[in-house]
């Protein structure tokens, strides 16, 4: 009985560390967003983490006749690409990332972490007039 006890213990261990790593460290996807940085913070009580987001061209909507902007919110673990980013808010950016499946503390409220800065140039916005000037 002892023994059949260690080794449903030994088991349910390593299955609970199996379920551990597969929400939290497996890459679950990779790819790329471009869009506007709107912010990036770093902020956290216990584990100081960068967070930012970036708002991307178009709409959608989640529930018919509304409209809402396209938001993809991230994580950075890395300094030096965060304080790349700090400096380039409301510029266009191209961002690589990795999804997983669930956040952890001291990596981030995200499930998104930013480990490449593939480009950074200026908005697409910020040389357009929002209302059209006709002289007089």
């Amino acid at each position: 009985m002892k023994r059949f006890l260690t080794i449903a213990i030994i088991v349910l261990l390593l299955v609970a560390a199996g379920i551990f790593w597969w929400r939290h460290y497996f890459v679950f996807g990779e790819g790329v967003k471009a869009g506007d940085l709107n912010f990036l913070v770093r902020k956290g009580y216990i584990f100081k983490t960068w967070e930012g987001k970036l708002i991307q061209t178009g709409f959608r909507t989640p529930t018919p006749g509304a409209m809402q902007s396209n938001e993809f919110e991230f994580s950075i673990t890395n300094d030096s690409l965060a304080t790349i980013l700090e400096r380039a808010s409301g510029k266009f950016v191209e961002l690589r990332y990795k999804e997983y499946i669930a956040p952890l503390p001291w990596r981030g409220m995200s499930k998104y972490v930013i480990i490449e800065i593939l480009d950074i140039r200026d908005s697409e916005h910020e040389h357009q007039t929002l209302i059209p000037y006709q002289a007089i």
